[in-house]
């Protein structure tokens, strides 16, 4: 099963890899458009930013400041366009890929995300068209959901944080490439020349074009690479071998019989530990409603170029951690106890963001220092929190009855199908991925970077503390 591993691993880092290489770009493309379309008085976005002054002045005095936040209220608009459309189909793709086998779906959504790609190749009309991609692209992707599902099909409870560890090096390393080549190719962009040949592209046609030779190249490897895993999981002798006892998920050891997923889930109720559960719902939302890019943006007036930077350097970060600490230590530490860890990290950066707007213009070297500080914490969340529930929740669900012989499943247990309870998981997330942008940016919009810091930080203190019964729960 390592091949299937390294498969998958390998079809992640070119998926994120084509996600994350328009990450630094957002703010600096949302005002290109506001600068584009200003001239339609009638057109869509002209009319939109024309709402957005209109409560602007009933608020603040006009300013260039405020102007500056309607494009983070935009970008916030944007953001949770994809993520409201996977609330939606996360359960829906996970439901279908047991059905039908998981890399037929898979390959099915690699079709939509190269029409998303595609559609936002030609966005320079207007910014319709760019909402429009985005919103394929959030009812078409699948890629990382169904690749936990994969990796949960070929590995047993005991194995298989330190196999869902591929997904955050994945992310992690992708961080560090995909922002800086995607400002570099931001700041080289395609001569208008290139126009005569088909339809007029957009200012970052270049960065969209490597997207999409990305995505192209991800759906041949997969089609031709990665085997169905869909009801082939490990069987019982080979399991005897590697171990003799199972690891919960929170490190505890329990002694069990080889067949330990028909043992555990003939009997299963769920768990009230489960990440699912509202409780870190509001964590989801603060952690990922906080853009850094439209701090910077804002306060600093940072370049795609230093945006891409500063997210590269978070996944430089974030890899060691994942490989170095994350990695060797969750089977000791408990997937509950690491993700709390990591919830307390993201609160100490939150606070130290809403002290830095004080020094931005009084001790600009000071102000540098607490945004480093606050990306090395965030860091530190990215390497624990979402691998860390992903394992915990993967360990709740896992197939019926499996023969001893053969390992496949002989007997379903719907409620505890992997695509569909990892899909209504990934739902969840989603939901605060959403919720998040809206939120965060509406925040920001009406109280500014401070206020909207300092509150989110102190939620997210209140989360780590309500997380202790996660951290204490067996997943088991």
């Amino acid at each position: 099963m390592a091949k299937v591993e390294t498969i998958v691993f390998l079809s992640l880092v070119l998926d994120l890899f084509a996600f994350t290489i328009p990450l630094p770009l957002f703010p600096r493309l949302i005002q290109w458009y506001t600068l584009r379309e200003s001239s339609d008085p009638n057109g869509f976005l002209s009319r939109t930013l024309q709402f957005v002054t209109s409560i602007r002045t009933l608020l603040y005095k006009p300013g260039v400041q405020s102007q500056r936040w309607d494009v983070v209220l935009l970008g916030g608009l944007m953001g949770s366009v994809f993520s409201t459309l996977q609330f939606f189909v996360s359960p829906r793709i996970g439901t279908l890929s047991d059905k039908y086998g998981r890399k037929r779906v898979l390959l099915i959504t690699m079709i939509g995300n190269i029409l998303s790609a595609l559609m936002y190749l030609d966005t320079v009309h207007n910014i319709c068209i760019l909402h429009a991609s985005r919103v394929v692209g959030g009812l078409s992707e699948g890629n990382v959901q169904l690749a936990i599902a994969i990796l949960s099909d070929v590995t047993t409870p005991a194995t298989r944080s330190k196999a869902l560890a591929h997904v955050g090096i994945a992310f992690a390393i992708c961080f560090c490439i995909g922002p800086p080549i995607g400002a570099y190719f931001a700041s080289r962009p395609i001569p208008r020349s290139a126009d005569s040949w088909g339809p007029e592209l957009n200012v970052y046609a270049a960065p969209a074009i490597l997207t999409l030779v990305l995505l192209v190249a991800e759906t041949a490897f997969l089609a031709v690479a990665l085997p169905e895993t869909r009801g082939k999981g490990i069987p019982a002798s080979s399991e005897k071998k590697k171990a003799a006892s199972h690891t919960n998920g929170n490190g505890k050891h329990t002694d069990g019989p080889p067949n330990y997923q028909a043992h555990h889930r003939e009997s299963y109720k769920p768990s009230p530990g489960t990440p699912e559960i509202t409780l870190l719902l509001p964590g989801l939302i603060l952690w990922s409603g906080i853009h850094l890019t439209f701090l910077t943006f804002d306060l600093l007036d940072w370049s795609n170029t230093q945006n891409g930077k500063l997210i590269g350097s978070i996944g430089i970060i974030s890899a060691l951690l994942q490989g170095g600490y994350v990695r060797r230590s969750i089977s000791k530490v408990g997937e509950g106890n690491m993700a709390r860890r990591g919830v307390s990290s993201c609160a100490v950066a939150l606070v130290l963001l809403a002290i830095l707007p004080k020094y931005v213009q009084t001790q600009p070297s000071l102000a540098m220092k607490l945004l480093q500080a606050a990306a090395v914490c965030m860091a530190f969340t990215s390497a624990t929190v979402v691998n860390s529930l992903t394992a915990f929740a993967s360990l709740q669900c896992d197939e019926g009855h499996v023969d001893e012989t053969t390992g496949k499943v002989t007997e379903e247990h719907p409620q505890l199908a992997k695509g569909k309870a990892l899909g209504e998981f990934r739902s969840s997330g989603q939901l605060g991925r959403a919720l998040g942008p809206l939120l965060a940016c509406a925040s920001y919009w009406t109280f500014g970077p401070s206020v909207t810091y300092g509150a989110s930080a102190l939620a997210m203190m209140a989360l780590s503390v309500s997380m202790k019964r996660i951290a204490k729960t067996k997943s088991t």
